[in-house]
């Protein structure tokens, strides 16, 4: 039980450091709205989880394999995943890509979702802290 547990609350906890990791990506986009050729940059959730969980064993040729844990993360990767450039819709004058609906959009969407799992982490241990105390 113990470890099924253990591994329950491991997913959460990677789940929410890689929406908090992307949650600072979707900022930066955003701080750097009127930044001169700043390119828009965001990273596929879901294969930044699976890899972060080591689940997922293949890693883009873009990012460096780590040998050491003092070794520092690919600049831009979240999750051991290399933060890929946004596709540019509409172009600005300035080569700067960041379309301000798409970076709300998706700043708002992973802020709930962030939100989403603090709420199950807290319900399910209200719910264990329950059962303890019968």
């Amino acid at each position: 039980m113990a470890g099924k547990l253990d591994d329950y609350f491991r997913f959460h906890e990677t789940a929410l450091s890689v929406r908090g990791q992307r949650q600072q990506l979707l900022a930066s986009n955003i701080a750097n709205a009127d930044t001169p050729n700043y390119k828009a940059r965001d990273v596929d959730f879901a294969r930044a989880l699976s890899n972060a969980l080591g689940q997922n064993l293949t890693q883009s040729p873009t990012v460096l394999n780590k040998t050491a844990s003092q070794h520092i993360d690919t600049p831009g990767a979240i999750g051991g995943v290399a933060a890929q450039y946004r596709p540019t819709v509409q172009g600005s004058v300035d080569g700067n890509t960041v379309d301000m609906d798409v970076e709300r959009n998706q700043f708002t969407d992973n802020a709930l979702r962030y939100e989403a799992s603090l709420t199950i982490i807290n319900m399910q241990i209200k719910g264990l802290l329950a059962a303890i105390q019968g």
